[in-house]
């Protein structure tokens, strides 16, 4: 087995997006094409209903899947297939907007006034932009948690560990989802397909990423900054990013314990034309989809 090392890491930054709601991004356009299947991933956490109480209000969307998972609070969403529903602690939506979907998302806290939770985006192929949408609800108790060797435990969204899949199948660009804690003093291994592109963020804790002790880059968005001194331990709200070579991740928590996700899919390697919540793969294509929307004709199913 031949471990995969960080290619580069950088800590999520703050944005504000859909009615003005506060939050971290941790990869978006910018980052383009480098995440390849992924397009873009938010982090959204906060105890004031200030910084997320006007949500996220109807929009399209087209061309892409948009994961996203709750760890705490809960999100009212709605769609043009006529879903409707809320996702609380523990849950996933996972939407498929493929030809066309318009919806909403709005964000509600918990008791305690509460909020986290995650987005992902993640690109579709050509020849499955324009696939009829489809929607899933993921609720907690559907999704598995696996324990392993040093008190490892595993919430497998999507993908596969110890023998247990995750509930979500049939994704196009083969992911892998899961949410893992390791203990302080307990490794965590795990295999990646081959080719796959692979990211971990940190949710709370710090941990080594890889095999390295010494340093390696350390990436500022939005600047051409890298830090070849810092320590490889990383901490809380910072994206990794793993190099393409290799088999397994290896997560080291030594001083205190670690939470992050991990995620990985197949790299699509087409080009990506992208505006607002619509990602095709040209500009006339783009045009085409914002036009549609303007004069009524951007569902194509109901």
């Amino acid at each position: 087995m031949k471990a995969r090392m960080i290619k580069t890491t950088w800590k999520s930054a703050p944005t504000v997006e859909g009615a003005g709601v506060r939050l971290k991004r941790g990869f978006g356009f910018y980052e383009v094409p480098k995440l390849d299947p992924f397009l873009l991933f938010d982090d959204f956490h906060s105890n004031d209903p200030a910084d997320y109480g006007a949500g996220f209000p109807w929009h399209p969307h087209r061309g892409i899947e948009t994961i996203t998972y709750v760890i705490d609070g809960r999100v009212e969403h709605g769609d043009s297939m006529g879903n409707k529903g809320e996702i609380s602690a523990g849950d996933v939506q996972w939407m498929t907007a493929g030809s066309g979907i318009i919806h909403q998302e709005m964000p509600k806290g918990g008791a305690d006034k509460k909020l986290r939770g995650y987005q992902l985006w993640a690109n579709l192929p050509a020849s499955h932009k324009m696939m009829v949408p489809r929607y899933r609800e993921v609720k907690s108790p559907t999704i598995p948690e696996v324990t392993l060797p040093g008190g490892v435990k595993v919430k497998v969204i999507c993908g596969q560990v110890n023998g247990t899949t995750g509930p979500v199948k049939d994704i196009i660009t083969d992911p892998e989802y899961l949410d893992v804690t390791v203990p302080a003093k307990s490794v965590f291994t795990h295999r990646v397909k081959p080719g796959h592109r692979a990211f971990a963020y940190v949710i709370e804790g710090e941990a080594y990423f890889d095999e390295r002790r010494d340093s390696f880059a350390f990436e500022v968005v939005g600047a051409n900054y890298f830090d070849t001194e810092r320590e490889c331990r990383i901490s809380a709200e910072t994206m990794v990013l793993y190099e393409d070579e290799g088999d397994e991740i290896t997560v080291t928590a030594d001083k205190s314990p670690v939470r992050f996700l991990l995620v990985s899919g197949k790299p699509i390697g087409e080009p990506v034309a992208w505006y607002g919540p619509i990602v095709m793969n040209t500009q006339e294509e783009l045009k085409t989809a914002f036009e549609e929307y303007k004069n009524g004709t951007f569902i194509k199913n109901k």
